[in-house]
């Protein structure tokens, strides 16, 4: 479910499922990062790396153990010179933009019935373990849906768990993740079952098997970049996600990115938007959600007006990367939306055409 990472400057990218704006959110070689680099795929503690690695189509050098800043260890990969995590390492980081930011423990102890969490980008499964481990004090039953296009870096990083250091306690669980796609357990007062599903997520997320899935209530999304992986950041993929989330369920997203382009696509896709926790070398972050009162910091006019001026604020339509600044219609369906319509003020005749659910309506 296309999700890889960035590649090398002008190597092709298929759909994939993590990201980063700009250079590169796994540093393309982040000038603090690689400052000590181990190869991969030579150890073998629990699951063998020798196995896995044939069973994934991963090559003996295909990973490596880098020290970013923060002197954490974390996963690079050498095909596609990504560095996963990069600066803060990944503990700290998927504490910070998933964690915290939506209030995890707390959203779930207040969730009746099963909580949701959609990890929707994988990897190395540092941003699901570590929301794991936070859940682990809480009564209650998690559901996790994980979302990759390959389990190779899982693969790798479980081989080299003790290094990682993040996969305490979570290391059989894994094992037969890998081994049957699904695992099931008692994490400490909380009871999980945890699946995960290998392939083109976009085209999965249209099909008829996405409605057999629990909508989250919680989103982990670590995509690729829209200029890396434009397939996963389409107006029709996020209508889609707020489209399966129920009518009166709450629902949270956080990802990495702060772009205008991504902002306003959630808005469009009937989000309310806000500015997130600063994490590593980004100042801000994104959080969008289906209740208002789960985005701390809204975007307000101040947001608006620098949205109207961008040059790169106009959602994408098709999988097929572009900057273009908002049209007309895209900035009727801006100012008519509930975030930012002034109480009492008529919203713009355009606004159905805008939200409409192909999306074809809009240019």
């Amino acid at each position: 479910m296309g999700i890889d990472r960035r590649r090398r400057r002008g190597a092709p990218c298929p759909t994939a499922w993590r990201g980063s704006p700009g250079r590169s959110r796994r540093a393309r070689e982040h000038p603090f990062s690689a400052c000590v680099r181990r190869r991969g795929l030579n150890r073998s503690r629990g699951t063998s790396p020798c196995r896995l690695g044939k069973q994934l189509n991963m090559e003996p050098g295909d990973y490596e153990l880098v020290r970013v800043a923060s002197g954490a260890w974390s996963v690079r990969s050498r095909r596609d010179g990504e560095t996963f995590h990069p600066v803060v390492g990944p503990v700290h980081e998927a504490e910070a933009l998933y964690v915290r930011q939506l209030d995890l423990a707390a959203r779930a102890r207040a969730t009746p019935g099963e909580f949701v969490l959609w990890d929707v980008g994988l990897g190395a499964a540092a941003n699901v373990l570590t929301a794991l481990r936070a859940l682990a004090d809480v009564p209650v039953r998690v559901r996790v849906e994980s979302f990759d296009h390959t389990l190779a870096p899982l693969a790798f990083a479980r081989a080299e768990h003790e290094s990682l250091g993040y996969f305490g306690g979570y290391c059989d669980a894994v094992d037969t993740l890998l081994d049957r796609r699904e695992a099931a357990w008692t994490n400490g007062r909380s009871e999980v079952v945890w699946r995960v599903r290998v392939g083109d997520f976009p085209a999965w997320l249209q099909s008829p098997a996405a409605m057999a899935v629990p909508a989250p209530h919680a989103v982990l999304w670590d995509a690729y970049s829209p200029a890396r992986n434009p397939a996963m950041w389409t107006l029709p993929v996020f209508r889609r996600m707020r489209e399966l989330v129920p009518e009166g369920q709450r629902c949270a997203l956080a990802t990495y990115s702060r772009s205008t382009l991504l902002r306003v696509t959630l808005l469009l896709a009937g989000f309310r938007v806000g500015a997130g926790t600063a994490t590593g070398e980004k100042e801000e972050t994104t959080v969008a959600a289906t209740d208002p009162a789960w985005v701390p910091a809204p975007l307000g006019a101040e947001w608006l007006g620098r949205a109207r001026r961008s040059t790169s604020a106009e959602p994408l339509l098709e999988p097929v990367y572009r900057q273009a600044p908002p049209s007309p219609a895209t900035l009727a369906a801006l100012e008519c939306h509930p975030q930012f319509r002034v109480e009492g003020s008529a919203p713009a005749r355009t606004s159905d055409k805008i939200f409409a659910a192909d999306g074809t309506d809009m240019a």
